[in-house]
């Protein structure tokens, strides 16, 4: 479904739901890939995701209470007060990302009228595409529009990281810049504490496809403690080590040196901590690979970048190793796993002559197992596309 006729299905479901009419408003927010620095973010260490045409679309309309109702075509209808604090719903209840929202509007602005909301999606969940983060930031951008609220990306970024701690995952802000402020035809080099974006083209040549792998990884359910954890060890290494910062770490010394320290860790400590200064290397290099256009070595450094979150971080599963074994055995020249881990989808880099066939091998050996394989949503080709503050 292109976007035109997504924007309309939702304002006509909205009609048909809340029986108010046409919707004040629209939303699109797309989701993301990360191409590259995965697992750093929440260290303020550089990131180099890309939003894509798969998207969370919201109809609204504003309330003269400031109450909240809401409903997906996945989730069942919720409701609660904006003024009210909130507490959290159980864990794993879409409602989490609801009240999540409001806590971020809150924080800066004030809030009086809410929304009746009719949201859509052709964004897989819990697949490592930012659906959360892209509901979390589409509500917020809803809640502000109807309170006549202005916001800059810098505001916006001080608060949705932090709001997304409601749900309980300690994550970092990468998400959020991508599904705002991403250009059509480029990935976004994200820069954290100051935030600073560029925009870098994506040659016309190279395609990135989406390979499902069936699992699924919801951040605010079991995996939860699983992620936070991979945070929460990077950051005792620094402290372990008497280290300010891994960004100041990466500036004081050499690769060999960090090397040499991280022997001193605990095992946890010290594979976090091994995966977190190499994946910030990775980055460099790969902005550098990007501009030259040179493909062989930027998909590489995905290779390796799965290798690293396979074997260190240990945030891979067995689906994910083989779509990337089948994918590079097809001859991609890149693959890797995207998002946070422990399931969702992995990307893989190939020329656009070339895409065909690698789609092909992947259903042949690894969706041919799976009867409920669903080509349009579990593999599909990714478009760099612009984000919500550019559509």
């Amino acid at each position: 479904m292109g976007q035109d006729s997504h924007l309309l299905t939702t304002r006509q479901l909205f009609g048909t739901h809340w029986n108010l009419g046409d919707p004040d408003d629209l939303l699109s927010v797309p989701g993301r890939i990360n191409l590259i620095g995965e697992h750093v973010d929440y260290h303020d260490l550089p990131v180099l995701p890309m939003a894509i045409q798969r998207r969370i679309t919201i109809a609204f309309r504003a309330r003269q209470d400031a109450t909240l109702r809401a409903i997906s075509q996945s989730y069942k209808e919720s409701w609660f007060e904006l003024t009210a604090a909130s507490e959290p719903s159980p864990n794993g209840d879409w409602t989490n990302y609801l009240k999540a929202a409001a806590q971020a509007a809150r924080m800066r602005w004030a809030l009086r009228r809410g929304l009746d909301a009719y949201i859509t999606s052709d964004l897989p969940p819990a697949a490592g595409l930012s659906s959360s983060s892209s509901l979390l930031a589409g509500m917020t951008l809803a809640m502000l529009k109807v309170n006549g609220a202005q916001a800059t990306i810098s505001e916006l970024m001080e608060v949705l990281p932090e709001a997304e701690h409601f749900v309980g995952t300690r994550g970092g802000g990468m998400d959020h810049a991508a599904v705002l402020a991403s250009e059509a035809g480029c990935a976004l080099l994200v820069h954290f504490n100051p935030i600073e974006l560029s925009s870098l083209p994506i040659p016309p040549d190279w395609a990135f496809l989406v390979a499902h792998s069936l699992t699924t990884a919801e951040k605010s359910g079991p995996v939860r403690a699983q992620y936070n954890a991979r945070r929460a060890a990077g950051t005792n290494a620094l402290q372990m080590l008497g280290l300010e910062s891994y960004r100041a770490a990466l500036r004081n010394y050499s690769s060999e040196e960090l090397t040499s320290a991280a022997a001193r860790l605990p095992k946890q400590e010290q594979r976090a901590f091994l995966h977190v200064v190499t994946e910030a290397a990775r980055v460099e290099n790969a902005l550098a690979t990007l501009r030259l256009a040179d493909i062989g070595a930027f998909g590489h450094l995905l290779t390796a970048s799965h290798a690293s979150l396979r074997d260190r971080l240990q945030v891979s599963n067995s689906s994910l190793d083989e779509l990337v074994r089948i994918a590079l055995e097809a001859g991609a020249a890149g693959a890797r796993l995207t998002g946070a881990g422990f399931g969702g989808c992995a990307i893989v880099l190939c020329r656009m002559p070339e895409r065909d066939r690698v789609r092909a091998e992947l259903e042949k050996r690894f969706y041919s197992k799976h009867a409920d394989f669903d080509p349009e949503r579990q593999l599909f080709f990714a478009e760099p596309s612009g984000g919500a503050l550019h559509v």
